[in-house]
């Protein structure tokens, strides 16, 4: 089986660049492929895709050999059992608050006796290799996402849970949690006390050995919190890049004819 390259990256004492996919394109993902990121996910979650989306993204993007992983659309065990049976080597799992569901998502990503997951790799057995039901336990990253106030109360207990790899904050929805809903969803905040709160949940992770992740959106501000500590960082994402860059070409040709805007 082949070896998950994030954990060589971590080796040398660099962080992990991560890109992110929500249009269900095998396009799309191969041309996001190429562009120099170590690992690429696709959001099952909130993205425009599903299942059957995402395995011809994952071939599309093999030939890259970035690291590929998905963000499951909840605790759920078919279906992370079925993006590991495609070939992911890193799961991200939404709203995790309690360290019990830690470790029942752990038990998931692990074949007996770590773990719970059924064995039948289909794809995964001729895109990683032989040998997944001995080594898969070991080269498999599993991220739980801390994304509410009840997850950042348990944030200890969760970070201590057995085989857990890390955790993966998601600030759009740990804002709206913390702040009772004052505050419109948005990654990049500078508010002081929740730039606080991610500092913090760094520490955690790292003083249980564990890795941190953030969802960031903007390469400036996912170059800061490298410097906080965090070990990956996820930079925008296939639609909201696309969309930048044709707002950005837009408004340069409007600049430099003095047209107006588009009907």
């Amino acid at each position: 089986m082949i070896t998950n390259k994030l954990m060589d990256i971590w080796d040398t004492g660099h962080p992990v660049l991560h890109g992110w996919l929500s249009i269900g394109s095998p396009f799309t993902a191969e041309v996001m492929a190429e562009q120099g990121y170590d690992a690429i996910s696709v959001d099952l979650q909130h993205g425009a895709l599903d299942y059957s989306d995402l395995l011809p993204m994952f071939q599309a993007m093999r030939a890259s050999g970035v690291v590929l992983g998905a963000r499951v659309p909840w605790l759920d065990p078919a279906m992370i059992m079925k993006v590991l049976d495609a070939g992911a080597l890193q799961v991200i799992c939404p709203m995790i608050n309690t360290a019990e569901q830690a470790a029942e998502f752990v038990s998931y990503l692990r074949y007996p006796p770590a773990g719970q997951r059924s064995f039948g790799p289909t794809r995964a057995q001729f895109a990683l290799g032989p040998g997944i039901a001995a080594e898969a336990n070991a080269q498999v990253i599993g991220w739980a996402m801390v994304e509410t106030r009840e997850a950042l109360q348990n944030l200890e207990a969760i970070a201590a849970t057995p085989g857990l790899d890390g955790i993966y904050v998601g600030p759009a929805d740990l804002a709206i949690s913390l702040y009772d809903g004052r505050l419109a969803p948005a990654f990049d905040r500078e508010d002081p006390e929740f730039i606080e709160v991610l500092q913090g949940i760094v520490r955690t992770c790292h003083a249980h050995g564990i890795k941190a992740a953030l969802h960031c959106g903007t390469p400036d501000y996912a170059a800061r919190a490298v410097t906080w500590g965090y070990d990956m960082t996820t930079v925008g994402g296939d639609f909201r890049l696309m969309a930048d860059a044709a707002a950005a070409s837009n408004a340069r040709f409007r600049a430099l004819t003095g047209t107006g805007t588009g009907s």
